[in-house]
């Protein structure tokens, strides 16, 4: 049997909120396996849905860039090594700085990055990192970016959250180009984004969903209705029903505004649209975490 250890029990414990005996006993059941542990914590009703947290270490600070126009949006996470450095003046501007060039010059990736010129200065960006590393005497690099561009009439807003923490970039479409430039929503592009940060949907909504996440979940369900001891059929609309709770917490357009939990994001999304005359979606998201993408650091026992 494998051991369960201090720290095996801790990380349950946060993921779950569970109580550490109930988190000890269910990593007992499942020989150690810490997502077995959870389903087994959600049968019995011990805990909610857990999603994992970032375990890397990295420092470091997310930017964004939005054009002037909306049409392109820039998510980019540089890792440093200490946090005093990630929320140095020096290097988070330097963070946006590669957020703008990588809207501009639309490098495919991190390494095709450091080739691209930085405007107004004869040098690479590789160049640039090297002058910053002199600077604040710590080696850093970038982890990763994505850009949204979009075709036709749409644009993308973005919202950095938690001291440059994480990152959000969403994406839009409507029919009428004066749309995107309006107040009213950009204001709401705002909200949406910072939707997302604040209450981290799985999906976009409920198509967007990998079907093996959904039979994930139903077998939980149907796992929970069957120890209540209720006929089958019963048990099944139970299993629906608590599918349903879980489409309505993590689909985003599913989702209580947060800052209007009387109202979903979609009917918050066809409000807007009706004050504007247009018909607005959301297409698409993307969240950064920093440090999400990194190898956890291994631990000494």
């Amino acid at each position: 049997m494998a051991e369960i250890t201090a720290k095996m029990v801790k990380e349950l414990r946060e993921m779950t909120g569970a109580g550490m005996m109930e988190c000890k006993k269910a990593l007992a059941e499942a020989e150690g396996n810490v997502d077995a542990a959870v389903d087994i914590l959600r049968t019995r009703g011990l805990a909610a849905l857990a999603k994992k947290a970032g375990r890397a270490t990295n420092e470091g600070a997310i930017a964004s860039f939005v054009s002037d126009d909306s049409k392109v949006g820039v998510l980019i996470e540089v890792n440093c090594e200490t946090d005093f450095v990630g929320s140095n003046a020096t290097f988070t501007s330097f963070v946006a700085q590669l957020a703008e060039i990588v809207g501009n010059e639309n490098p495919s990736d991190p390494e095709a990055l450091k080739a691209v010129q930085v405007p107004g200065r004869d040098i690479t960006v590789e160049e640039l990192f090297g002058e910053i590393v002199g600077k604040l005497g710590e080696s850093m690099g970038v982890a990763r970016f994505v850009r949204e561009e979009v075709e036709g009439t749409g644009a993308v807003a973005t919202y950095i959250h938690g001291g440059a923490k994480i990152g959000i970039i969403v994406t839009f479409a409507f029919n009428n180009e004066v749309t995107g430039s309006s107040d009213v929503f950009k204001a709401f592009g705002r909200d949406i984004a910072m939707q997302v940060a604040a209450a981290d949907p799985i999906a976009l909504n409920r198509d967007s969903f990998d079907a093996a996440v959904i039979e994930h979940e139903m077998s939980i369900y149907k796992a929970q209705a069957a120890e209540s001891g209720k006929p089958e059929q019963i048990q099944e609309k139970i299993a629906e029903g608590r599918l349903h709770k879980f489409f309505k917490e993590q689909a985003l357009v599913e989702q209580a505004f947060v800052k209007d939990p009387d109202i979903s994001i979609a009917e918050y999304t066809n409000k807007v649209g009706k004050e504007l005359g247009d018909e607005i979606s959301i297409v698409g998201y993307k969240r950064f975490n920093l440090g999400e993408t990194a190898a956890p650091a291994e631990d000494a026992e």
